[in-house]
């Protein structure tokens, strides 16, 4: 287990990282705001060098930097206020309260005493998936939604550790963080999307004579199109590197909170292989305690495998359970 130092040491880095990460999306967004003045100056300055062409559309995209970043703090603010009803709306969860599941509620309702935090609100979602994820952004906000699966599944000190992770979540300010990172990624492939439709409807590049009148004008929307792929390309590897990163601490807050390495192991190893939840938006996948990727999809996967956050366990004081010991899952 991780000392406390350690730990806490360890979520000021962390903390610090993302506010780096987060500023670099934003800093993607003004790439892609570049790219869309190029996109304009190009289709009204059919015979303009290209040189020429950047140079009006830098000046575009700086004067219309402090309304881009305007648009994107209204975008983001908006889903400050609908995140968490938005979210259990897209997964049909349940709000639950003590008297309609004592064991759940008193499972964190302990956690949090120990902590001097406030209960988060429950919900459960009526699937078969064993998996679970955290939101909101401010202390009226915060929930936490467990799959049907998962209490079918996991015993009370299982449990108890997944309800840690989570609650580390919270305590660590991922959730905040990886919600501006779904909003604003979202707004950039909203707007690459219409970018590129707009393309194959819109203006047609130069061709056959016309080429050398209008080199300028191809040369544009080529440079146009690289940066809107890169920056929406980016942002999404920015997007990936938040959640990444933050699975390992989460369960090593998991551990502080429940004194119980073995619990949190015996969690992962019945969660591995159950945790997908079928018709779920990736953005939710990517706050789950679990998103399985297989194959090559492991390149670009948001979360550590269960094998390698099982070994960081087991390094740091935790026993994998005998297979003998481990129930037949179907």
């Amino acid at each position: 287990m991780l000392p406390a130092f350690g730990l806490y040491t360890q979520i000021a880095a962390n903390r610090r990282r993302s506010t780096f990460l987060i500023g670099g999306l934003f800093v993607l967004f003004y790439l892609l705001a570049f790219a869309l003045a190029l996109l304009v100056r190009a289709g009204v300055d059919e015979a303009g060098a290209l040189a020429d062409l950047i140079r009006s559309a830098l000046y575009d995209s700086l004067w219309l930097a402090p309304f881009a970043s305007a648009a994107v703090a209204l975008w983001v603010w908006i889903g400050f206020r609908i995140n968490e009803v938005a979210l259990g709306l897209l997964m049909g969860a349940k709000l639950v309260t003590r008297t309609q599941d004592a064991r759940l509620y008193n499972l964190l309702e302990n956690l949090c005493l120990s902590r001097g935090m406030a209960v988060p609100r429950l919900r459960i979602t009526e699937t078969s998936a064993l998996n679970a994820f955290a939101a909101g952004v401010r202390p009226e906000q915060y929930t936490i939604t467990v799959t049907r699966g998962l209490l079918d599944t996991l015993d009370d000190a299982e449990i108890e550790a997944v309800l840690a992770h989570e609650l580390t979540h919270i305590r660590n300010g991922d959730v905040r963080l990886m919600i501006i990172a779904v909003f604003v990624v979202g707004v950039m492939s909203f707007i690459g999307e219409l970018v590129f439709r707009w393309i194959g409807n819109g203006p047609r590049l130069p061709q056959g004579s016309e080429k050398s009148k209008n080199s300028g004008q191809a040369a544009a929307v080529i440079l146009a199109l690289v940066c809107i792929v890169l920056a929406w390309g980016l942002s999404r590897v920015i997007r990936f590197t938040l959640s990444r990163q933050r699975e390992y601490l989460a369960d090593a807050g998991a551990v502080e909170l429940t004194r119980n390495p073995d619990a949190m192991i015996s969690a992962l190893l019945k969660i591995d292989g159950h945790s997908d939840l079928e018709g779920a938006p990736s953005g939710i996948m990517e706050m789950c305690l679990d998103n399985p990727r297989r194959g090559l999809g492991e390149l670009f996967a948001t979360h550590p495998s269960i094998e390698k956050r099982i070994e960081a366990l087991v390094r740091a004081g935790g026993r994998r359970p005998a297979a003998q010991n481990m129930p037949a899952m179907t």
